[in-house]
């Protein structure tokens, strides 16, 4: 309670008179809703937005680490420098958050422990978007919980001019060694940029094995923009290689390595005339993943690719009127020693319309209709209105959404004989479908402040989750052992999702050097299974979970902290394995020094201040208080 209270506390600090119009601060621009530009307090949903400068002072060094502590998202870690992170929201599974970069979808058609893995690094994001609920109407599978949407600098429509660039190096404990780069060039309406990043660590010790973690990432980007046509085309590689000791089993005779690489192409092409235009996104990404139970154990080998091409017309008919339509083709397969052979496609046609029926209400409606190879077609409709009342922004959502099973799930060990335990995929899942509605308010409290409260609800039908399920019951035995102890891939029939959100936002400049930046949220959740016991996934997700990302700023020192608290069902654990935390207090520390007119940062960092024993899963322990030192050169 003490530590909770610190939040609160820290999260309302400042009380200021009433304003009398939105700041872009706290009604930022957003794409989520429509694909056109839209202020946030139009779109009828609850949307928070980091910028880039705001991701530049906190304690973090990858996207998947930044994300673990923005309002609304639960992201449960496994291993240092976010080896592996699984990302939810508003009590769904982990593959039921879509990620989006630039336009083009990120979740791995292998897995959906992949979803953190972002190629490219934090010095090239312009801005992420978090739009909490169900958004398949506009984005098709996986938009369950929520999307996370990001923009990098040369796809964003806001150019850095001239030449800018910035380098980092950080060391640290546990023989940590952090070092980037980023260089972007804009010239005659040319941008060219390029960055890369190698992060080592040699963590903690564990049975056996030391919880290292290395990654490697690159990416090159080029845009070109004349009278009417934009085209950007990037090029990304990451790789990481980590220990995975107990990332999937609870036995003491794991201790596994695994190795991701990813390999990253997109394409975007825009073409605007007065009131018409035209946006065509096309990607590939092939993932490799190589992962070795024991070292006298065969590694189980997949390759997924993911292939996808959107196309869209916007018009923007009037000042009232804006609509959008688009096709979309998404292809998917995999090579796997493990799951065998398979390929997916899927096809979908939307719309989505946008009307402002006075300056107080606003509609935005969302029409898809999608076939998937796998799964048949399905129609999914959503709706969300907004009312503004003076600083009062009113809003309501109601929509279907729903998730097709990744490979996984589908055939997670069905190449395999003699499997003993662990997971076991099921080729006949049925998508899952979900009704979901919210209501909540936006409330201006002061010039720069703005509390945002939701209460949502979310019925699923066929969710797909794990679940222990005995021999006899299985529904393919033919790898199996009689004495086995299985955890199978089922529909789960009726799983009801309630839960209230509070979102608290406060940036305000107090003197002409000083200024406090609060991003905050809380979330209550109530999951229930009508027809027995919470699979896996959803037992482990959060009852109460709370966020905060804070920077106050001098004229030469940024001071920063971001924590959260989790409080969730506890899990049983064999002696030799640390039991899951059920709940606990983290928080990072980050002091910025700022010399040269800021052309030079020299940091030291704290992670896990406190020094807490946390885990998100059984047996895979977090680090505890890690401390590091930096710099930051930035050159224009």
């Amino acid at each position: 309670m003490r530590k909770l209270l610190f939040i609160l506390l820290t999260s309302l600090l400042f009380k200021q008179s009433i304003a009398q119009d939105f700041g872009s601060q706290l009604d930022p621009i957003t794409v989520t809703s429509s694909f056109y530009e839209t202020r946030a307090s139009k779109t009828g949903r609850n949307i928070t937005v980091i910028t880039a400068k705001d991701i530049a002072q906190l304690p973090v060094r990858t996207p998947d680490e930044l994300l673990r502590f923005l309002p609304g998202i639960d992201v449960q870690s496994r291993g240092a420098f976010g080896a592996q992170s699984d990302i939810s929201m508003r009590g769904g599974t982990f593959q039921q958050v879509l990620v989006i970069l630039d336009g083009l979808r990120l979740n791995d058609p292998n897995t959906g422990h992949f979803s953190g893995y972002i190629p490219v690094v934090l010095d090239e994001i312009e801005k992420i978007e978090i739009l909490k609920g169900a958004s398949s109407g506009i984005f098709g599978s996986d938009a369950v919980g929520g999307v996370i949407y990001i923009t990098t600098k040369t796809f964003s429509q806001k150019k850095q001019t001239g030449n800018n660039g910035v380098v980092q190096l950080a060391t640290g404990d546990l023989g940590l060694l952090s070092t980037s780069g980023y260089f972007s060039s804009n010239k005659n309406n040319q941008q060219f940029q390029v960055s890369a990043l190698r992060n080592s660590a040699d963590g903690p010790q564990q049975r056996g094995i030391s919880g290292y973690m290395k990654e490697q990432a690159f990416s090159l980007a080029y845009s070109k923009k004349n009278k009417y046509w934009e085209t950007a085309f990037r090029t990304a590689y990451n790789d990481r290689e980590f220990a995975a000791q107990n990332f999937y089993t609870s036995f003491a005779s794991d201790t596994a390595v695994e190795r991701v690489k990813i390999f990253w192409n997109q394409f975007n092409a825009q073409y605007q005339k007065n009131k018409d235009q035209v946006i065509i996104y096309a990607g590939f990404k092939n993932t490799e993943d190589n992962y070795q139970f024991s070292s006298i154990s065969s590694a189980n080998s997949s390759f997924s690719n993911l292939f996808q091409l959107n196309s869209l017309y916007l018009r923007n008919q009037s000042d009232q009127t804006k609509y959008t339509i688009g096709a979309q083709y998404i292809g998917r397969n995999i090579r796997s020693n493990d799951r065998g052979n398979h390929t997916v496609q899927q096809f979908a046609v939307y719309g989505i319309w946008q009307q402002i029926f006075n300056k107080k209400l606003i509609a935005n409606t969302s029409l898809r209709t999608e076939y998937a190879s796998n799964g048949g077609w399905i129609f999914i409709p959503q709706m969300n209105l907004s009312y503004q009342l003076n600083q009062l922004q009113l809003r309501a959502s109601a929509g279907y959404a729903y998730r097709n099973a990744d490979f996984t799930e589908l055939y997670n060990n069905y190449n395999r004989t003699g499997i003993r335990s662990g997971s076991i995929g099921n080729p006949n899942l049925n998508p899952e479908k979900s009704f979901n509605y919210e209501v909540g308010f936006d409330w201006i409290t002061t010039a720069d402040s703005k509390i945002s409260f939701s209460a949502f609800s979310r019925n699923s039908r066929d969710l797909i989750d794990w679940t222990l399920t005995p021999y006899a019951d299985m529904p393919r035995k033919e790898n199996l052992v009689v004495a086995g102890n299985y955890l199978l891939a089922k529909n789960q029939s009726n799983i009801q999702v309630d839960g209230i959100e509070v979102d608290y936002l406060l940036d305000k400049k107090m003197n002409a050097t000083n200024s406090i930046k609060i991003k905050s949220g809380f979330i209550w959740i109530n999951t229930k299974n009508k027809n027995g016991p919470l699979s896996f996934y959803l037992s482990s997700a959060p009852k109460f979970l709370a966020n905060f990302a804070t920077t106050f700023s001098t004229k030469q020192i940024d001071f920063n902290l971001t924590g959260l608290y989790k409080s969730r069902n506890g899990q049983t654990a064999n002696p030799i394995l640390l039991p899951i935390s059920n709940d606990y207090f983290v928080m990072n520390a980050k002091i910025n020094f700022r010399f040269n007119k800021v052309k030079h940062i020299v940091f030291i960092q704290a992670d896990n201040l406190f020094n807490s024993t946390i885990n998100d899963f059984i047996g895979a322990p977090l680090p505890g208080r890690w401390l590091q030192a930096g710099a930051r050169l930035f050159f224009n």
